[in-house]
Order: structure tokens, then C-alpha cells, then sequence
């Protein structure tokens, strides 16, 4: 029996799909369709190419248009950490955490807010030691 938690949610649910995403991207090795990387990470392909869209902002994922176009990544899978991911996915910025509140229970989100976002910035530290390379040898694959 498993000692894992299966049930831990860290960080915005597009992350974990975001990783097995870019990992099936890495097995394959080339240009996948949102659809079929949907099919392969139990996605639905709409959701699919708005985390895609994400992570090619990022400059993790290539975007190549027409008929036989999809998505390939930019950089190798050991230069691709989770810390990145994570941050791409996210969508958070800086800029929605400098809000001036006159009030103390606005000032009081505003803090806990700034507290989350140094919470963050540590998960996303402790996340950049690891590469998709890293996730990639820790599991044992067979292509479908």
C-alpha cells in the first residue's frame, strides 16, 4: 500500500497537467496535437490548449499552427524545471498583490495575500531544483 498522499493539491490545478503534459511532449519528442495530448493526460482539449497557451507564453512550449501542427517543447526536458511550470501556469504577477487599503479588513487580505505569495515563492524555489528529466526517471513509461 501506497504511503502517498494522492489527494495533495499544491499550487493551481493546471499544474499537474501542465507536467504531464510537457513530459509526454518530452517521451515523444515531437510536435503533439492539444487533442492528443489531452487524450493522453485526461484532459479535456479546450482546458488543454489554454495550459499549452501558458506555458508557450513562458517560452517552455512551442506553438506550430496548420493542419499538422501542435505543440513542441523549446527547451530539453533537463533545462525545463518545475519551478517554471508551476509559474506559467500560475498566471499570478506582482503587480495584483501592490493594492493600497485603507481599511483594516482590506488591509488584512492585502497582508495575507503578500503572505501567500512568499509561500509561493518558496514552493516555486523548492520546485526549480527539479527538472522534467528529474519526474521522467522516477517513472517507468510505455508509449500508447
Amino acid at each position: 500500500m501506497s504511503t502517498a498522499n494522492r489527494g495533495v493539491n499544491i499550487g493551481p490545478p493546471r499544474f499537474k497537467i501542465a507536467v504531464h503534459s510537457i513530459v509526454w511532449l518530452a517521451k515523444s519528442g515531437c510536435i503533439l496535437s492539444s487533442a492528443m495530448i489531452a487524450n493522453q493526460v485526461k484532459s479535456h482539449a479546450t482546458f488543454m490548449r489554454r495550459v499549452m497557451q501558458a506555458l508557450a507564453i513562458a517560452g517552455i512550449v512551442e506553438s506550430k499552427g496548420g493542419r499538422e501542427g501542435g505543440y513542441i517543447l523549446r527547451k530539453s526536458a533537463e533545462d525545463i524545471t518545475l519551478g517554471e511550470i508551476y509559474k506559467a501556469v500560475n498566471g499570478c504577477t506582482e503587480q495584483e498583490l501592490d493594492v493600497h487599503c485603507g481599511e483594516a479588513a482590506e488591509q488584512l487580505d492585502v497582508e495575507l495575500e503578500k503572505i501567500l505569495h512568499e509561500a509561493e515563492q518558496q514552493t516555486i524555489d523548492y520546485l526549480r531544483q527539479f527538472t522534467i528529466a528529474d519526474v521522467m526517471s522516477r517513472v517507468d513509461f510505455f508509449m500508447v
